[in-house]
């Protein structure tokens, strides 16, 4: 455990009256042992592997790629145009996978 040597130091009168305060804190502030929990919200979430999601459909706006961005050819992301780091064969490569 870490010291801080520069802060002031504490007699022991002091400590027993930070104690003494910490527990009379702790006697008014009952923490509750009652949880609220959806089992069913939270079985929503999850995606059992296997599960039929043939019947499902996304809703996501897929935009062409910009004149100011490339598909990195080694993760397949993309990205703008300032994170090309090379180009070979008319393939672009990103920084991060040239890094």
């Amino acid at each position: 455990m870490a010291t801080d040597y520069d802060a002031p130091r504490k007699t022991e009168e002091d400590l027993n009256e930070d104690s003494i305060e910490e527990l009379k804190s702790r006697r008014t502030d009952k923490p509750s042992a009652v949880v609220d929990v959806d089992e069913t919200d939270l079985a929503e979430g999850y995606e059992l592997p296997g599960a039929d999601l043939s019947g499902e459909e996304l809703l996501v706006r897929v935009l062409p790629a910009q004149a100011d961005e490339f598909t990195c050819a080694s993760c397949f992301l993309v990205r703008h145009r300032s994170q090309i780091a090379r180009e070979k064969d008319g393939l672009a490569y990103c920084k991060e996978c040239e890094g």
